[in-house]
């Protein structure tokens, strides 16, 4: 199957072609990362998602994790001068 990476930098419009959807996938959150506008991966069919959509789809979406509690010695504390 193929997969088109579409995004957008100022007027400049880019798309790179992948053999794979992890490989398309990478490049996505990448672009993304990198500041690119209407990041966009379309596949064979004509099926369009964003590249946090379609990481969601493949992996299910990122269960939130509670921080640890913070334990504090009063005696490391700096005291008011």
């Amino acid at each position: 199957m193929s997969f088109t990476v579409h995004a957008r930098v100022s007027l400049r419009a880019l798309s790179y072609q992948h053999g794979s959807i992890v490989s398309a996938l990478e490049q996505g959150l990448s672009l993304l990362t990198a500041g690119m506008s209407d990041v966009r991966i379309v596949d064979s069919a004509g099926r369009s998602h964003s590249p946090t959509t379609l990481y969601a789809q493949l992996f299910g979406p990122r269960a939130a994790v509670a921080a640890p509690p913070v334990e504090r010695d009063a005696a490391a504390l700096p005291l008011a001068a």
